[in-house]
């Protein structure tokens, strides 16, 4: 799978995920640290990469409809320090089937995980 880092996410996920065998860039390497995050998200749109990011202005299904873009995840957690943004990035991947997310929209809390698919008609 080929994933963008944002800003908000440690770097040291990079590596993680180049080791289960993701093809993993990230908004800093890029030199995409503060810009806009329309420019990020063309990025990663234009290079077909699945973006994890905890960005609230990527939060809207209607602008981010399932589909529309190669897919986005949401990480919304209570305490988001460093390590449990790892710890719960590391295991999502460990414990599901991440590679069929391509398209799809997912939030991510402590608990739950919510998957919104492209629609299969259209």
């Amino acid at each position: 799978m080929k994933i963008k880092l944002d800003e908000n996410i440690p770097s040291s996920l990079k590596d993680t995920l180049a080791a289960a065998g993701h093809d993993c860039d990230t908004a800093v390497d890029e030199g995409l640290a503060g810009k806009d995050d329309a420019v990020v998200w063309n990025i990663a749109k234009q290079d077909r990469r699945f973006l994890i990011t905890q960005d609230l202005d990527f939060s809207d299904i209607r602008s981010f409809a399932p589909g529309s873009h190669p897919g986005i995840l949401l990480i919304r957690l209570r305490e988001p320090s460093r390590m449990q943004l790892v710890k719960r990035v590391c295991a999502l991947f460990e414990q599901n089937q991440a590679d069929q997310w391509a398209g799809c929209f997912v939030v991510v809390t402590d608990h739950k995980i919510r998957i919104k698919r492209p629609n299969p008609s259209k």
